[in-house]
């Protein structure tokens, strides 16, 4: 089993770097007054990464919600008058 993961950490660093090597040109990213050129391959890994922070944090928020509404739901029965 430890092949299967190594080739498939191979293969997946296969394509990372392929997919740098296609992608070296500069792209412009302007933001009001602020512009940063880059290559295009930096900054779909930059919005990759920030996109993996925030669904993180939407995902932790959701499972706190969630976690605490359960929790809140057997104390709201149990108050409820009964006939």
């Amino acid at each position: 089993m430890r092949y299967v993961y190594l080739a498939i950490v191979v293969l997946a660093l296969a394509a990372l770097v392929t997919f740098k090597l296609q992608n070296l040109q500069s792209v412009t990213i302007t933001f009001l007054t602020a512009s940063l050129t880059l290559p295009a391959s930096v900054l779909v890994a930059v919005v990759y990464v920030l996109g993996m922070l925030t669904g993180g944090s939407l995902l932790a928020l959701l499972r706190g919600a969630v976690r605490k509404a359960s929790q809140q739901a057997p104390a709201d029965a149990d108050a409820a008058p009964k006939p």
